[in-house]
């Protein structure tokens, strides 16, 4: 089953419903939508979006990067935009850049530092909130994103499969499907191309490589990290997210089967 859904020039969009729950039920396909920015969007993908019945999309970046790419949108669009100003506790991933070694080391150990702290970012709360109150009570699918559509989507999408019952190998699985080599290899160049244009050096391949992945450990990382501080991802989305059973419900009500 192929869960990539091709654009012009949106990165990585995927369905990622379509997985068993604990329950029985199933998640529903058509409803999860992730990818990467929509700033590059052509009008063609906006049409497709549209066609896709997107009611809602939760865009992740940091008000730095929304200026720097601005999303774009179909005429008429009366979604709901999910996103916060609230400050964050990492820099601009693009402003860290100028400092960074760019090494393979250097991708991996920074992305796995985030990875560590986005439960607890609080405009990742924020988003991740009011993500969990349109799944359940909003008209239309969601989608999504942040810049790259890898490491902050990664992140909310095993969130949203775990409140809805997937298992965690499935889960996993779903996550690894970034690893598309034919996406690794075209993000590989225009990375180091981007690099190098905002720093003056370009890095390795395999530093490259690196950066464009992601890994089982990142994700083990969130949910540890998560596990550390409240005990459980149900505790965690019941006391931060405000996930209650009622509230656990109405999702189910609307991205499960019938039961």
């Amino acid at each position: 089953m192929d869960r990539h859904i091709n654009f012009e020039a949106i990165e990585n969009f995927r369905d990622f419903g379509g997985y068993a729950t604990a329950c029985g039920r199933g998640l529903t396909r058509g409803r999860l939508f992730r990818s990467g920015h929509h700033g590059l969007a052509t009008d063609a993908d906006l049409a497709r979006l549209r066609a896709l019945g997107v009611g809602a999309i939760a865009d992740l970046r940091q008000p730095s990067e929304r200026a720097r790419e601005p999303a774009r949108r179909w005429d008429g669009f009366a979604g709901e935009v999910i996103e916060s100003d609230a400050p964050s506790v990492m820099p601009d991933w693009v402003e860290a850049l100028h400092t960074a070694s760019l090494t393979a080391e250097w991708w991996y150990e920074s992305t796995m530092s985030h990875y560590r702290l986005h439960a607890f970012e609080p405009r990742h709360i924020e988003v991740f909130r009011r993500m969990f109150r349109h799944i359940a009570d909003g008209e239309g699918a969601v989608v999504v994103h942040c810049a790259a559509g890898k490491d902050r989507t990664g992140a909310a999408c095993a969130l949203v499969h775990h409140i809805a019952g997937v298992p965690y190998e499935e889960t996993l699985a779903d996550y690894l499907l970034t690893n598309d080599e034919s996406r690794i290899q075209r993000k590989m160049v225009h990375g180091a191309d981007f690099v190098e244009r905002v720093t003056g050096r370009r890095p390795t391949d395999e530093a490259m490589r690196v950066a464009a992945s992601v890994y089982p450990a990142y994700l083990d990382a969130f949910f540890g990290s998560i596990c550390a501080q409240h005990g459980s991802a149900d505790a965690y989305a019941e006391a931060v997210l405000g996930v209650d059973a009622d509230l656990r419900a109405r999702i189910h009500d609307r991205i499960l089967g019938p039961g």
